[in-house]
């Protein structure tokens, strides 16, 4: 029997424009408790978006509805859509397997597995049967460590365990171990957080290039990081969503008080 697969029908933007994920009236909750409020936004192809608010404001629960994540949580319930490309990642005939290579995770905390550099990147397309030998998978690793500026490195260590590596190289190791897989959608938590300054340029760098390729939505605490490499950036706000927009238009000329008020420190 054929695994499920997700169709490809385009979800328009309120602009016109195709999504690549568009949410629509997103609720969640935590048993009895509602955590998230009718959230829509339409998260565009090969842009950066942000999402910002105060500590357990909803941001991080909502990233995680955009690859189900939440669904390892007990007594969890979610209503409403996320289309990716226009199908129900909730839908009954979703693959969780194949949405979860479609939409990867990067965490707060870099967590490579226990292993060496070189199995932390071949886990996935070994798993997924992306290579058809050996060569074409060590070409395959090499390409990924390239992307995230992580080969030169560690090109004469790859048989060295994951957990001596510094926590920057070890969280461009888990983005080098995500987009192995050939993601459509990268999904940050707090990925700089753990990080030292020098270590968080880095990956805010890693980030511009990556959304050439990739669409990536990012929850950061850092208003000015998100002020760097995003696009377009979500306030929440008690799990409700107070504005979405442009970056420079958030940050400048909010339409909402209550945006301005945080921007501005008055709020949060």
């Amino acid at each position: 029997m054929e695994a499920p697969v997700m169709y490809n029908r385009p979800a328009m933007t309120t602009n016109g424009g195709s999504a690549k994920i568009a949410v629509r009236d997103l609720d969640f909750f935590y048993g009895a408790k509602q955590a998230l409020f009718k959230i829509s936004m339409d998260i565009e192809p090969r842009r950066i978006t942000a999402l910002i608010g105060p500590s357990g404001c909803g941001k991080s629960t909502f990233l995680r509805c955009l690859n189900r994540m939440n669904d390892t949580i007990p007594d969890t319930r979610v209503a409403g859509q996320v289309l990716l490309e226009g199908e129900d990642i909730y839908g009954s005939e979703v693959a969780l397997s194949l949405l979860r290579q479609r939409v990867g995770m990067v965490f707060q905390k870099p967590n490579p597995f226990p292993q060496s550099i070189f199995n932390n990147v071949a886990y996935g397309p070994r798993i997924l049967g992306l290579t058809d030998d050996e060569i074409d998978l060590e070409r395959l690793v090499e390409r990924s460590l390239r992307r995230v500026g992580l080969w030169d490195e560690v090109a004469h260590l790859l048989d060295q365990d994951a957990l001596s590596l510094s926590l920057g190289e070890q969280q461009r190791l888990c983005i080098a171990r995500v987009i192995a897989v050939e993601p459509e959608v990268i999904l940050m938590d707090e990925p700089c957080s753990a990080l030292d300054p020098v270590a968080t340029l880095r990956i805010e760098d890693l980030m511009k290039q990556l959304k050439e390729n990739f669409t990536i939505v990012i929850v950061t605490h850092n208003m000015q990081q998100a002020a760097r490499v995003s696009d377009k950036t979500g306030l929440f706000w008690l799990g409700e969503l107070v504005e979405f927009g442009a970056t420079d238009m958030i940050f400048t000329r909010p339409k909402q008080q209550r945006t301005e008020d945080y921007i501005t420190g008055r709020l949060g």
